[in-house]
């Protein structure tokens, strides 16, 4: 978010293009959109002001869909890219699109030093565990046992977490949500009103080549076991508040606590501090089945962007100067071409 943006009065239609959505029917991807065309109107952002920028990869044709400026770019630059576009124009709204397979491999290293900076931005990374757009090839973030034309015996590696890898990197701002969640609006609008690199991680459902891969919390038959919904200063309850997260103290990690009665401070339930790193990096690695999926804002602490810095730098080198080209150049060792020294060549 920058805080010099405009409040402008749009609706969902405003923030559609004209292109033809071309994602496989069924997509999940469609959903995320809607989410984004939902979001920008309430927060009152000006398309002429907003820029999305992507990379490769089935999500990152989202630039297409939206009413605004945007780079399409190349595979896992997208971050060099948006860095670019940020540092040029401070005023502008950056809205990053990336996959797991763009934004956690290839463009790993891009995507690490965007959130270490701190670019005043909202990155959304959507996570399908798979390579949709090649073809269905195992990606980083695939699970143990994926079976795809390139691991068909199934996967052996051991998948890459994004949110703990935005932390890890020196993320300030950590969320998750997943496509078709009525939630996902809040979680972006939370993101965008976040000073610094926002970073959201959407399960994504791949309708071809790994169906109904979260079905297994986002299914509303068991989306209240399977779901930790967390809120600022609320406990970590689930499963209609019979089931809460606690810390054992002793061996530093999480557990499920039973709720009797509603009573969730004799049970030792934790209150959300979405500043508390060290919970954070706990949440993000809760193994799914054995724990509810973390959801929602993880972690929110801001510090002074990157560019804020560079323009402060900037204008610090430039108090009591003047903007003077002629006295650029003839500062230090000058010297004079003499005139005879100007003829044609001898010799040649």
């Amino acid at each position: 978010m920058n805080e010099m943006t405009s409040i402008v009065k749009t609706t969902l239609k405003d923030w559609e293009s004209d292109q033809e959505v071309r994602w496989c029917p069924g997509c999940g991807d469609y959903a995320i959109l809607k989410a984004v065309q939902r979001t920008l109107p309430e927060i009152g952002a000006d398309p002429a002001k907003t820029v999305f920028v992507s990379g490769i990869g089935c999500s990152s044709r989202f630039p297409y869909y939206m009413a605004s400026y945007g780079f399409h770019t190349i595979h896992g630059r997208a971050p060099a890219v948006a860095t670019g576009v940020k540092l040029a124009n401070p005023e502008l709204d950056i809205w990053l699109v990336t996959g797991d397979g763009d934004g956690m491999s290839i463009g790993g290293n891009h995507t690490m030093h965007f959130l270490r900076r701190n670019i005043n931005s909202q990155i959304l990374l959507f996570n399908n565990e798979i390579y949709g757009l090649t073809k269905g090839q195992y990606s980083p973030t695939s699970r143990p046992g994926t079976p795809s034309p390139s691991t068909p015996l199934g996967s052996v590696d051991r998948p890459a977490l994004p949110c703990a890898f935005a932390l890890g990197a020196g993320a300030r701002f950590v969320a998750r949500g997943y496509d078709t969640s009525k939630e996902l609006v809040h979680v972006l609008k939370a993101a965008h009103a976040h000073q610094g690199a926002a970073f959201v991680e959407i399960f994504q459902n791949c309708i071809v080549y790994n169906k109904d891969r979260f079905a297994d919390f986002t299914e509303k038959a068991v989306a209240d076991a399977q779901q930790l919904w967390l809120k600022h200063g609320e406990p970590m309850l689930f499963a209609k508040g019979t089931k809460g997260i606690a810390l054992n103290a002793e061996h530093l990690h999480l557990e499920v606590v039973d709720v009797v009665e509603g009573d969730w401070q004799a049970a030792g339930v934790l209150v959300h501090d979405v500043t508390n790193r060290a919970i954070a990096h706990m949440l993000v690695e809760l193994p799914m089945g054995a724990f509810p999926v973390a959801l929602g804002v993880i972690y929110d602490d801001p510090r002074p962007t990157y560019e804020a810095e560079m323009l402060s730098q900037d204008a610090r080198a430039r108090e009591g100067k003047s903007a003077n080209l002629a006295k650029l150049f003839a500062k230090g060792q000058t010297w004079t071409v003499a005139a005879e020294d100007q003829g044609p060549l001898s010799g040649v």
